[in-house]
């Protein structure tokens, strides 16, 4: 068993990438708006996530998921505290750094897929990598792979609205490992499919975290979804508590 999340306070220090856990967070603090009308979406959050695991992140809606998966993803930042992601402290990135590191080393997965209609879906997976100016050579075997990869190497040239929803969050999948992130985000990422598809989806992350050597940390409130996690994250008042699996 891969070393365990801990919910803890100390100092986080920064490493160098490759090394140390994947993610870690100290003391992390997000309020929205002032005085007696503001909301404290996080209150001094801490803990780090290994490399190579699948954690679920938890919480009822308006807990905070979507701050904190857009804290570690470099979309927002916080009021205090410290974010580690692959060594890279985040506070000491300008944007151009951040979106550097949004490029290369993380991947984003989202409830409603954010595929561009007017493309087929190699065309969609293969952005990420243009964005990077790869050899085009490399990015068609690379598309090639991470279709093949989520199932659907027969639906290379299929737009979006061609695809069921299922097929449109495989597409989805696929473009966020497009450029072999360290790190895959993923929010609610099958709050708009059935439970069957749900399923079926959150099963193919936890397969791809393993053939693609990557962590996820994923935002869901679905059940049945939580135990296919190595650990679960929950949060509760603006504070994290670690849930380990169940054995």
């Amino acid at each position: 068993m891969t070393e365990s999340i801990v919910a803890q306070g100390g100092t986080a220090v920064a490493g160098e990438p490759g090394r140390g856990p994947m993610v870690r967070i100290e003391d992390l603090r997000r309020s929205y708006g002032t005085g007696a009308a503001a909301v404290h979406a996080l209150r001094g959050v801490s803990f780090e996530i290994p490399r190579g695991e699948l954690v679920a992140l938890k919480g009822r809606s308006g807990s905070g998921k979507t701050t904190l998966l857009n804290l570690v993803g470099g979309l927002d930042s916080p009021d205090s505290g410290r974010i580690v992601v692959d060594g890279t402290d985040l506070s000491g990135l300008g944007e151009s750094g951040l979106l550097e590191l949004r490029r290369d080393r993380i991947g984003f997965i989202f409830q409603s897929f954010g595929l561009l209609p007017i493309l087929t879906a190699a065309e969609n997976v293969g952005v990420p990598m243009r964005l990077r100016r790869a050899d085009p050579q490399e990015r068609e075997e690379r598309v090639a792979l991470m279709l093949s990869l989520v199932g659907l190497g027969d639906h290379a040239r299929q737009r979006p609205g061609e695809l069921s929803g299922g097929q449109q969050q495989r597409v989805a999948i696929a473009r966020a490992l497009a450029n072999r992130p360290a790190l895959l985000i993923a929010d609610e990422p099958t709050g708009q499919l059935d439970a069957e598809t749900g399923l079926a989806v959150m099963r193919l992350l936890r397969a791809v975290v393993r053939s693609e050597g990557v962590t996820a940390l994923v935002a869901t409130h679905d059940a049945q979804l939580l135990g296919l996690a190595d650990r679960v994250l929950e949060l509760s008042d603006g504070h994290i508590v670690e849930h380990a699996k169940a054995l």
